[in-house]
């Protein structure tokens, strides 16, 4: 598929879905404390988003494959889980790290984002490992300008998680977003020969979902045997944060901060 560029009136859509996801976020950090299930937060999610109009994304994804789709509404992946965890009955507890990812539909348009929760008090490490994985999406959004190269935005990424001491997760990448959740081009936070070979340049009206992952160990993970969650190889923990921006004439524009 080709990247589809987007209008401004477009990229307005998009805004409006990310503007639910920002508020579907914003309260399951609010509800992400010691003795609350990962099902309860799941649960009011769907009531949230419904509640403006949306429809969630990610339950039954993918919609090809009927009945044999992802199971929760949200993505929560806890400590040594990087992605596409499914809500239970798990209590989170005190010095957890909660990834909580949410996509969804409103009137036609897309929107995704991530954040990591801390939960009480998470060992200095581990909060360190959430701060520089943050920073890497905001030095994106920062370095993202029309006619840059995605290579040189995501050089700088790399390059900040590994001085830092941390591995970047590579089996999962950012993506193009629109009228669906998953649009071309895929959108890595490092540099492989893979970029360097098919390069995106930036443009005015890309709309990109970047989503920088790393962990505090090793850089590979495992699916288990429920075909979704994916966890960090050595067990040690894992960061996730994402919003979706728009490239604008003089930089970037971020659809999922809520504003």
């Amino acid at each position: 598929m080709a990247v589809v560029l987007k209008s401004k009136e477009e990229v307005e859509k998009i805004r409006a879905a990310g503007r639910v996801v920002h508020s579907v976020l914003r309260r399951c950090e609010e509800l992400c404390q010691p003795g609350v299930t990962t099902q309860l937060i799941d649960e009011e999610a769907y009531r949230v988003f419904t509640a403006q109009g949306a429809k969630g994304l990610l339950k039954n994804y993918p919609t090809y494959r009927p009945g044999e789709g992802f199971p929760s509404n949200l993505c929560i992946s806890v400590n040594e889980v990087v992605v596409h965890g499914i809500a239970d009955g798990r209590v989170i507890k005190d010095g957890d790290i909660v990834g909580i990812d949410c996509g969804v539909e409103l009137d036609g348009w897309c929107g995704d984002s991530a954040v990591t929760v801390l939960v009480g008090k998470v060992p200095q490490e581990i909060r360190k490992l959430c701060e520089v994985t943050r920073h890497m999406l905001t030095l994106a959004i920062e370095n993202i300008k029309p006619g840059r190269k995605w290579s040189q935005v995501a050089m700088l990424m790399q390059n900040y998680a590994q001085q830092s001491g941390l591995s970047v997760v590579e089996d999962f990448v950012g993506h193009g977003i629109g009228r669906k959740l998953h649009e071309e081009p895929k959108v890595p936070n490092f540099v492989s020969r893979d970029l360097r070979k098919n390069d995106i340049e930036l443009r005015e009206g890309l709309v990109l979902a970047v989503e920088p992952m790393c962990n505090l160990g090793l850089k590979d993970v495992v699916t288990l045997a429920d075909n979704w969650t994916v966890r960090t190889v050595d067990g040690q923990p894992s960061a996730h944060y994402e919003h979706t921006i728009a490239v604008t004439a003089d930089g970037a524009d971020v659809l999922t901060d809520g504003n």
